[in-house]
């Protein structure tokens, strides 16, 4: 793939004495901590080995161009014209990651970049996070910026938002902080975060794409947000926590009786539970017990179907024939849901088996035809 990204990059922008470095950001998936990180909840990520590549050379003057491999589009701006322009499209995100970095402090000159995707976008994989940790990663290595990768993830993030995109940290920290074969187990408001062992052995990620669209994701994600926020305003009357994940389910099956409405209790009966079953997972990760992984995360589905309410049925039509599959380790929605994907650990002679039962099904139910991944745990963004 290097070769094959540098080649793309001299047929687009020509050769000289300067060579263009290649770069690779991954992609993530969210193995479990669901719709919590903005409850004081903890997630547990992993990066993928689909993601961005990209080939990049300084020029001597301040513009920057893009050209991407995937949809045969040329992007030209000044770097004194860092503003959103939607006829720029995809070419926003490395504009707002150029924009934040310059808004820091940083030095940075005008270059060429050509850019491969091997993520579905619109998936829930995290394609947007993935283009711009690997353009941060690229631009403060051929200019030399030393910007450390927590404090990249942070610029990564708030570049979605120039694009309009109110993005959490969870996916530019994935992406960025990824290690081979673990999972990441971060405190999204504190950044605080530990590596948990994914030692799967025969047993792979696979990812499958509903190809539903997700038109009820984001009006969705602002009332659950605005739900939660007013569960917690009653349970402060009762006790001295921060964020609903404050709460152990011991202390919630206390108090939540105070929580007056049966929707807002159900709402933080998922940011608590959905917690819990995090630790558990990192702990079962720890201690080398991948079977505990199953019932966490098929909990975590239907407390996502039943209680958060964010599943859908495209994602339940995924997700039925998925968990009666024999001998997986876990399957689950993942992401913002009402769309997206499902992740299971299946094993590697039983993947092609699942692929068709599973595709099968899903088309029965509803008509659609689904894509499937396999992935591997992967670094995160790096020169190659």
């Amino acid at each position: 793939m290097r070769q094959q990204i540098f080649d793309g990059f001299i047929s687009t922008f020509g050769a000289n004495s300067d060579q263009p470095r290649v770069f690779f950001s991954p992609g993530r998936v969210n193995l479990i901590g669901e719709h919590i990180d903005y409850n004081g909840g903890l997630v547990m990520p992993c990066a993928l080995n689909l993601g961005t590549y990209g080939a990049i050379r300084k020029r001597d003057d301040n513009v920057v161009k893009l050209v991407s491999g995937n949809f045969d589009s040329h992007i030209s701006f000044c770097l004194d014209e860092l503003t959103h322009n939607a006829k720029h499209g995809w070419g926003n995100y490395p504009k707002g990651v150029v924009a934040e970095m310059i808004n820091a402090g940083h030095k940075i000159g005008g270059f060429e970049m050509y850019i491969f995707g091997t993520l579905p976008n619109g998936a829930g994989l995290s394609s947007s996070a993935s283009l711009n940790t690997l353009v941060a990663m690229a631009i403060n290595s051929i200019f030399e910026l030393e910007i450390e990768p927590a404090e990249r993830a942070i610029i990564c993030k708030m570049a979605e938002r120039f694009c309009g995109v109110s993005c959490g940290i969870m996916d530019p920290f994935a992406c960025t902080m990824g290690k081979k074969d673990h999972a990441i187990l971060l405190d999204c408001n504190t950044l605080e975060y530990s590596y948990a062992p994914l030692n799967l052995g025969d047993y792979r990620i696979l990812i499958a794409n509903t190809n539903y669209k997700r038109g009820l994701a984001d009006s969705k994600y602002n009332e659950r947000l605005a739900e939660c926020e007013a569960a917690l305003a009653e349970l402060k009357n009762v006790c001295d926590i921060g964020a609903l994940c404050d709460l152990s389910p011991q202390d919630f099956e206390k108090y939540k009786n105070v929580i007056s409405d049966e929707t807002l209790r159900k709402r933080a009966e998922h940011a608590v539970y959905e917690n819990f079953r995090t630790k558990e997972a990192a702990r079962a990760l720890k201690e080398g017990n991948l079977a505990d992984l199953a019932p966490l995360m098929i909990a975590s589905h239907l407390s996502l179907r039943d209680l958060y309410e964010v599943v859908g049925d495209a994602l339940d039509a995924m997700f039925e024939p998925s968990a009666k599959f024999e001998g997986i380790l876990g399957t689950r929605m993942t992401g913002a849901g009402f769309g997206g994907c499902t992740v299971t650990i299946v094993h590697k002679d039983d993947a092609d088996n699942f692929i068709n039962h599973v595709g099968d099904a899903y088309y029965k139910q509803t008509g659609t035809k689904a894509s499937f991944y396999i992935a591997e745990v992967a670094d995160g963004a790096e020169e190659i």
